[in-house]
């Protein structure tokens, strides 16, 4: 009994976190799609979030170690959220110029954004690799330290309620805050009703005095910068500041994508949805050996560890259920913006 305790508290922490990625990815391509952009670079941009945060803070602990001084926890994690934002942000901009200013295609824009992306950080995580000594070798302990760090006041000694509560550092209920805050500013704010009226006419949002283009640049810079954080926390919380070259960060950014679309272009659903896809991704870990024994059999695995890839299916599955139950309801407070994924020539207004 107690062992099924503790799988279940390590279920519910792991799906925390690795939901938190992707609510950070989700809810900044939500503020993007909300204008009529559809960037498919999300895992693009996560990555250059990702490795920018770590070359800012490899700088900064290098630079204190050379000098023999303690990096300082809070500038740490200032460099690292500054460095990971300002590099997706960049990132948005050059999607906003080819797709806003150029009238590009979005999803071949969004696509070659990816590739950039994830080519970019490959790139330079190789490099500070091979500049710290070798695969393995970079320790950005001090700032994963300051990540982890759980916030003092909360209550430590509730048992198993502190540590699926409270046993998190700030950027967790950060990101929840974040979806909240987001949720409220697209529902009860002037520029959050303008966002949303461009995303679904621009025409009639130009027509109504809205600047169309600024909207566009600034809600697809932030939603990217956004974006980025969810790398940010990838590499500085969840694997504990290490850069590794297994392309994990873009199955993360597919995931906040497919996230996007369950739940309905709304923030606040991106909270418990994130979550549900993080106890779908994990739910291996909870399960009797002997559904995994059956499945293997049953599908002719040989091994039974290939079980987990099915389960790791659940939140992909999830999302095409949700798309063909959106498609037979038709409710229009679950649908896409009307202008989503297509470019606005004023001309033809």
């Amino acid at each position: 009994m107690l062992m099924t305790i503790a799988n279940l508290v390590a279920l519910i922490t792991n799906s925390v976190l690795f939901g938190t990625v992707i609510m950070l990815g989700c809810c900044g391509e939500i503020l993007t799609e909300k204008s009529g952009n559809l960037n498919l670079g999300v895992p693009g941009v996560m990555y250059l979030g990702g490795i920018a945060s770590l070359a800012g803070c490899y700088a900064y602990e290098s630079g204190c170690a050379a000098k023999g001084t303690t990096p300082a926890g809070y500038l740490c994690v200032i460099i690292a959220l500054v460095c990971g934002f300002a590099a997706a942000a960049l990132g948005g901009l050059l999607y906003s110029f080819i797709t806003v200013t150029l009238r590009a295609n979005q999803n071949v824009t969004g696509l070659a954004l990816t590739i950039f992306g994830a080519g970019t950080a490959n790139f330079f995580g190789g490099l500070i690799m091979q500049k710290s000594g070798g695969v393995g070798t970079i320790n950005l302990s001090a700032t994963a330290q300051a990540f982890r760090a759980q916030i003092p006041f909360l209550p430590k000694n509730w048992g198993v309620v502190s540590e699926v509560l409270f046993s998190y550092g700030a950027m967790v209920y950060a990101a929840v805050i974040l979806a909240v805050a987001m949720s409220l500013f697209l529902s009860k704010t002037r520029a959050g009703l303008n966002l949303r009226a461009v995303g679904e006419s621009p025409a009639t949002a130009d027509a109504a005095g809205i600047r169309v283009g600024r909207c566009k640049y600034l809600s697809t810079c932030v939603g990217a910068g956004i974006c980025g954080l969810g790398g940010v926390f990838y590499i500085m919380y969840y694997i504990k500041g290490m850069w590794a070259n297994d392309g994990y960060i873009e199955a993360l950014g597919w995931l906040a994508v497919a996230l996007v679309i369950f739940t309905g272009w709304r923030p606040v659903n991106a909270i418990w949805g994130s979550y549900l896809f993080g106890v779908c991704y994990w739910v291996y870990t909870c399960m009797p050996e002997a559904v995994s024994r059956f499945l293997a059999s049953t599908l002719g695995l040989t091994q039974i560890t290939y079980t987990q890839n099915l389960y790791k299916m659940l939140p992909y599955i999830a999302t095409i259920l949700v798309l063909i139950i959106g498609s037979i309801r038709q409710k229009k407070e679950n649908q896409a913006p009307q202008s989503l994924g297509l470019s606005y020539f004023r001309e033809e207004r």
